[in-house]
């Protein structure tokens, strides 16, 4: 897992690296999916993604689509897919960060389960931006843990 936290020359300008691996359960066809802006629907509480275009399944790279997140919109841009492989967010919260957004199948097997690779690189916007990141970064193996949870729950 990598963590990295780069205070700019300013507060408000600090910026958070981090990756880690989500090890999803045997039996997933098509484990990328889950990480579309569709397929979270599955397993994302609260993750109910909007667009002002129609979108088709979502993923499609120039997709944009709206999020909830809190009292913070947030606009997502699809920046680049390989079908299968590897998809790539572009990302604002309003008022509170800015970055990318990597998820990577490292591995699939069917029969002992996938390993994805889950990374943000975020930019603050605001002094409270900033907080949340470093908080964000502190917490983030909780985070994908909870992801693991979550899917495994889901597909149950």
């Amino acid at each position: 897992m990598l963590n990295q936290y780069e205070p700019g020359p300013a507060q408000h300008r600090r910026r958070v690296r981090c990756a880690g691996t989500v090890r999803l359960p045997p039996g997933i066809a098509a484990p990328l999916d889950l990480f579309t802006p569709e397929g979270e629907r599955a397993w994302a509480a609260g993750w109910d993604p909007s667009y002002p275009a129609p979108a088709g399944d979502g993923s499609e790279p120039g997709t944009v689509f709206l999020t909830g997140h809190g009292p913070h919109p947030g606009t997502w841009i699809v920046a680049s897919r390989e079908p299968g492989r590897s998809i790539r967010y572009s990302r604002v919260i309003a008022g509170q960060d800015a970055g990318t957004v990597t998820v990577t199948l490292d591995s699939s097997d069917p029969a002992s389960g996938t390993q994805v690779t889950v990374s943000y690189d975020l930019t603050a916007l605001s002094e409270p931006g900033a907080a949340h990141l470093a908080e964000f970064a502190a917490s983030y193996p909780q985070f994908l843990a909870s992801w693991e949870q979550e899917i495994a729950a889901a597909l149950r």
